[in-house]
């Protein structure tokens, strides 16, 4: 998993970015639009994105539709799915640490 993914990913704007085109291509105009932002500071956040291969960008007559590729976030998806299985065995571990606190002050009662 490249740091860039990260990188591009931190910063708010660009995660809302990414949050929206999930529903499907935008043009810098509608993403600007929707986030509330001018288009410039749209653009310059779709470069970043576009830069990390997050996103592609097909031009539509004179629009330019950008929407999210697929390959980084399923990149995304099997490194994070390495950590899981820890982080499923420290929940159960957890929720079984909680019930048996909870036994025990039943039992104090």
């Amino acid at each position: 998993m490249e740091l860039t993914t990260f990188n591009a990913l931190a910063e708010p704007s660009r995660f809302r970015i990414v949050n929206l085109l999930q529903k499907g291509p935008l043009t810098v105009g509608e993403i600007a639009e929707r986030l509330d932002i001018r288009q410039p500071q749209a653009s310059k956040h779709l470069k970043v994105l576009l830069d990390a291969g997050l996103v592609e960008v097909r031009a539509d007559a004179n629009r330019r539709n950008y929407m999210l590729r697929l390959e980084p976030f399923q990149e995304l998806d099997r490194w994070l799915d390495n950590y899981r299985s820890i982080w499923n065995e420290r929940f159960d571990n957890l929720d079984d640490y909680l019930e048996k606190l909870q036994s025990d002050m039943k039992k104090r009662e």
